[in-house]
């Protein structure tokens, strides 16, 4: 956090392999450190997927806490409860993308001796790979929100928690590019077009948001060195 100008409250410190999945273990019912050292493990989910909506979860909480630390703006009541909404939404989809996961997995495993084994399971497979794309492509939803609430921040936030701003914005900028990358491995087994089609709509938009947050960050970063 910086600290330039005293206009509010200190903050003091206050191809695919079928791995065996067992029942998935939820995020909310971990601390932080037992899920990274479980996402560290040999264990094939949480992956990059969750560890995206992880990094969601953590931009909305720092500006609920910036919003906090503004208390002069009239705004800053509705931003705080907007970003803690946005936070249970992140780590759902940590969660989501971990049994999407496991889907896929098993619909990998199935039998695949006979013509009418190898049909279901291609069917299988499609379906599950048509889930695992839903995960990262609301991660993209997220994330832009949470950009779009760091974007109104900046307009009337405590000077002195816009390195948080900034931190919360980057932290956005890699839910989204790492939802951005688990949709395009989907997409990219896919048969069906019209969904394809509508996949790419959605990590174009991704694009987009990437872009703008780097740019939003740059601004940010402007104003810190001022």
């Amino acid at each position: 956090m910086s600290s330039s100008q005293n206009t509010g409250p200190e903050r003091t410190s206050p191809q695919m392999t079928s791995p065996q999945m067992t029942s998935p273990q939820k995020i909310n019912s971990e601390n932080i450190r037992t899920y990274v050292q479980r996402m560290a493990s040999d264990a094939p989910a949480p992956g990059g997927g969750a560890a995206g909506a992880l990094q969601a979860a953590l931009g909305a909480a720092l500006l609920a806490m910036s919003a906090r630390y503004s208390t002069g703006s009239e705004h800053a009541a509705d931003a705080a409860a907007r970003a803690e909404e946005l936070i249970p939404a992140a780590l759902r989809l940590a969660d989501a993308d971990a049994e999407a996961f496991g889907e896929l997995s098993a619909a990998y495993g199935l039998p695949r001796d006979t013509d009418e084994q190898r049909t279901a399971r291609s069917r299988a497979v499609q379906e599950a790979t048509a889930g695992a794309a839903r995960p990262p492509q609301e991660l993209i939803g997220v994330g832009a929100e949470v950009l779009g609430l760091a974007r109104e921040l900046t307009g009337w936030c405590n000077p002195n928690v816009l390195s948080d701003v900034a931190a919360a914005v980057e932290a956005a900028r890699a839910a989204v590019a790492t939802a951005l990358v688990t949709l395009e491995i989907n997409v990219r087994a896919l048969k069906d077009e019209s969904v394809v089609e509508r996949l790419r709509a959605e990590a174009a938009r991704g694009e987009r948001a990437v872009e703008d947050a780097a740019e939003l960050s740059r601004r940010i970063r402007e104003r810190v060195q001022d």
